[in-house]
């Protein structure tokens, strides 16, 4: 893992001369963001050595270096999901590369279905809390500490800080947000509702099939992380019919611009 990392950074940096402060990965239907990165690479994911590519629907697949105010960003147009087949090695292998290019801070965006009764579909909550409940940990085998210790400390999966700082903005913006815990599962099929009771009886609010990993690998590596995610669906009986990939990537992509717009402000004044 440690010589595929760094053959992956070296070649990234040839390409580029770039050394990222931040690191964004898009969830489903927020690829957008680009759009507010002052771009100066694009480097699709095809051609990067030792780099997966995303096979879903709404995740572009290409790493985009730019700016943000004064700060250099390097974003993940479409991230990698365990459903898709892959190993949770190679789902996070981009955080591990992002950490040696110089990212110290990874803000991760997904979709997720609500389970909260004040949630409502196009909601945004700034994730507060995870619970892992996918088949295969991220940290699994060998332990390399070049990477990071053999057990980390969970208890701030997310920082308390960009937590603090992106509620100012959003009031500061007038966008209403949430606070969750998010619980991640392998997918790809959508929750039963009989799971996504188990879900809120667990004391989670939302339920996804993403992020965790990349989180604990973020984590494991000493980097900030800030999770953002927008409700796409409602896990209850008069709305469980209505849930499909297609009405999930509508629901994310209506509250797209209010996302844009708080972690552009986040990235530029924190």
């Amino acid at each position: 893992m440690w010589d595929k990392v760094q053959q992956t950074v070296n070649y990234i940096k040839e390409k580029t001369a770039y050394a990222p402060e931040y690191g964004v990965i898009l969830g489903s239907g927020l690829g957008s963001f680009t759009d507010d990165i002052r771009i100066e690479f694009t480097l699709p994911y095809s051609e990067i050595p030792n780099f997966p590519v995303s096979t879903v629907q709404g995740h572009k697949g290409a790493l985009v270096f730019g700016t943000i105010g004064d700060k250099k960003v390097v974003a993940m147009q479409g991230r990698f999901h365990y459903y898709e087949g892959y190993d949770m090695q190679q789902v996070t292998f981009p955080v591990r590369v992002m950490k040696y290019l110089g990212v110290e801070k990874l803000i991760v965006s997904n979709a997720s279905g609500g389970v909260n009764v004040n949630y409502k579909v196009g909601d945004i909550v700034l994730l507060k809390d995870h619970v892992n409940m996918f088949p295969e940990h991220p940290l699994r085998g060998a332990n390399d500490e070049r990477f990071g210790p053999r057990f980390v400390n969970m208890s701030e999966p997310f920082s308390r800080k960009m937590i603090s700082r992106a509620k100012e903005l959003a009031h500061d913006l007038g966008i209403k947000v949430q606070e969750g815990v998010y619980l991640g599962l392998q997918g790809p099929t959508f929750e039963t509702l009989a799971e996504y009771k188990m879900v809120k009886i667990l004391g989670c609010d939302c339920v996804g099939m993403s992020t965790v990993p990349e989180v604990i690998v973020a984590r494991h590596m000493e980097m900030e992380v800030f999770g953002i995610s927008v409700i796409t669906d409602m896990g209850d009986e008069e709305s469980i019919e209505e849930v499909n990939h297609h009405e999930v990537l509508k629901a994310a992509q209506a509250a797209e611009p209010m996302v844009r717009s708080l972690i552009k402000s986040l990235i530029a004044n924190y």
